[in-house]
C-alpha cells in the first residue's frame, strides 16, 4: 500500500521513501561488494609468492598501485558527473581490488586473531555510527567541516611523522584518526541521504545509481580507515 502511494504514475518509479530506502540498499550493498572484493584480494596475494614478488619485489610496482589508487579515486570523485553508471561502477571495483592487492601487508603485520578482532570492532562501530547518522534528526553539516580538517591535519601528521618516527605522536594520529573517522561515518551516512532527495528531483534516470556507487564510495574509505586504526591500535596493545 505505502508502495503504490509512492508510485510516480508519470514516470512508472517508485518515489519518496521507496526512492531513498532503494537508494540506501544499493549503497550498502555496492558497499559490501567492494569490501569483499579488498578481502579476497588482500587474502590471495598474501597467500600468492608469485605476487608478492611482482609487488613488494619491485618498488616501483608498488608506487605505481598506489597512484592507480589515487587515480580511481579522484576520477570517480570529480568525474561522477560524466560517467555512466556502469563505468562509475567498474572503477569502483577496480579500486576496492587494487586496495586489497596493497592491504595485502597486513597479513604480515599483525596476527590474524587480531585482523578479526578488529575487523568486529569496526564492523560493530560502524554499523552503530552509520545508525546514527541514518536516523538522527541533527543537522550534522557543521561537523563536516571540522571533520575534513581533521581529516587534512591528519595526513599532514602522518607524512611528517614518517620521517620524525615519534611513537607518541604515532598514537595521537591514532587516537584522532579514529575520532575522524567514526564521526565521518555518521555525516557520510546523512550526506548520502540528502544527495538521494536531490537524486530523485533531478530528473537524471541515472542520478540514483551515481549516488549508491559515491555514496558506496564514501562510506567504504570511511570503514577501511576505521579499520586501519583499529588494526593498529589492537595490534600495539597485544605487543
Amino acid at each position: 500500500m505505502n508502495d503504490f502511494n509512492n508510485y510516480d504514475r508519470g514516470t512508472g518509479a517508485l518515489s519518496g521513501a521507496s526512492f531513498f530506502s532503494g537508494v540506501m540498499t544499493r549503497v550498502y550493498g555496492w558497499m559490501t561488494v567492494a569490501l569483499l572484493i579488498t578481502a579476497g584480494a588482500a587474502f590471495f596475494t598474501a597467500n600468492s609468492a608469485a605476487m608478492l614478488q611482482v609487488i613488494y619485489g619491485n618498488s616501483a610496482v608498488l608506487i605505481g598501485l598506489i597512484i592507480a589508487e589515487l587515480g580511481l579515486v579522484m576520477g570517480l570523485s570529480w568525474g561522477i558527473n560524466k560517467l555512466s553508471p556502469a563505468m562509475a561502477a567498474l572503477m569502483f571495483v577496480l579500486y576496492s581490488l587494487v586496495n586489497g592487492v596493497t592491504l595485502s601487508s597486513i597479513f604480515f603485520a599483525y596476527e590474524i586473531g587480531t585482523i578479526s578482532s578488529a575487523f568486529a570492532a569496526t564492523a560493530l562501530t560502524f554499523g552503530g555510527m552509520s545508525l546514527v547518522g541514518y536516523t538522527t534528526k541533527k543537522d550534522l553539516t557543521g561537523f563536516g567541516g571540522l571533520l575534513f580538517m581533521g581529516l587534512i591535519g591528519i595526513v599532514i601528521a602522518t607524512l611528517v611523522n614518517m620521517f620524525w618516527q615519534n611513537s607518541v605522536m604515532d598514537s595521537i594520529i591514532t587516537y584522532i584518526g579514529l575520532f575522524v573517522f567514526v564521526g565521518l561515518t555518521a555525516y557520510d551516512t546523512q550526506r548520502i541521504k540528502t544527495m538521494s532527495v536531490a537524486a530523485e528531483y533531478s530528473g537524471d534516470a541515472s542520478a540514483a545509481s551515481k549516488v549508491a556507487i559515491m555514496g558506496a564510495l564514501a562510506l567504504y574509505l570511511d570503514f577501511i580507515n576505521l579499520f586501519l586504526y583499529l588494526l593498529k591500535l589492537l595490534g600495539r596493545s597485544r605487543d
